[in-house]
């Protein structure tokens, strides 16, 4: 996969980024203030995306981490997860952190794979920042488990 940061102007992948997080307001908000990044297959179709979003003086947050669902299971998503941590340490950055739902099994396996540890939950997190209710594997998603990484 060619991963490579959208420049100032460059279309979105609204549909992957919509993937990872159903608020396209939210979406629309974060991608303003971070850094966009998106992973093409060998034909040049935009298969994966990831936001590096600063939050704190010397960390950044790792959001909407996507991959087109028919690329599933193919190691896309740790690829750019690896990428994401690459990137954050080239940018100086000494922490990165990233979150996601408590129900994201598969997720929570990846960041672990990946070298990030689970620091806290944010209770009622999707409860209070999405007026609808979010499903993953047939589980209501209520809380965000944070996770960390020094760089």
């Amino acid at each position: 996969m060619n991963i490579t940061e959208l420049r100032h102007g460059e279309p979105y992948p609204m549909d992957l980024l919509l993937l990872a997080d159903p608020s396209e307001e939210l979406v629309r908000e974060y991608i303003e203030r971070g850094r966009c990044f998106t992973g093409a297959a060998a034909d040049g179709r935009v298969i994966g995306v990831y936001v590096l979003l600063p939050t704190r003086p010397g960390t950044v947050e790792l959001v909407n981490v996507a991959v087109s669902e028919d690329c599933h299971g193919r190691g896309y998503g740790k690829e750019l997860v690896l990428h994401a941590v690459g990137q954050a340490r080239e940018f100086g950055f000494k922490t990165i952190e990233i979150g996601t739902g408590s129900t994201g099994v598969a997720q929570l396996a990846l960041y672990q794979k990946c070298g990030f540890r689970i620091t806290g939950i944010d209770k009622d997190f999707f409860v209070r920042h999405y007026a609808e209710e979010i499903y993953e594997n047939g589980m209501q998603v209520i809380d965000m488990v944070r996770m960390s990484q020094d760089l």
